[in-house]
């Protein structure tokens, strides 16, 4: 069964830069190295840019256990933890209910 999770953040003015780097580097890795990962996008706001939303949809458990646990998310986990201005991240699983082209 397909796992659908969002992932919420903020981080210092001063780091946008650098976890929008992070971010280019780090989502054409999933896409030529987790086929599992059937979709994962990021978004900034642009209404407030220090916020910035993942949304992931997995092919199984065992396809966001393999992301979550490889070597390019701990990098990534690198780049930006020190840029949050909160605690850390929030991530919110849900389930599909309806939708079109997912």
């Amino acid at each position: 069964m397909p796992i659908y999770t969002i992932a919420e953040y903020e981080v210092r003015a001063s780091g946008i830069e650098k976890v929008r780097r992070a971010i280019e580097e780090f989502v054409p890795f999933i896409q030529f190295n987790e086929p599992g990962t059937r979709l994962y996008v990021a978004w900034q706001s642009k209404d407030k840019p220090t916020r910035f939303v993942h949304f992931f949809i997995f092919a199984d458990e065992s396809a966001h256990k393999a992301h979550a646990s490889s070597a390019a998310v701990k990098r990534f986990e690198a780049a930006y933890r020190p840029e949050l201005v909160s605690e850390g991240v929030t991530f919110t699983d849900y389930e599909l209910v309806g939708g079109k082209g997912i």
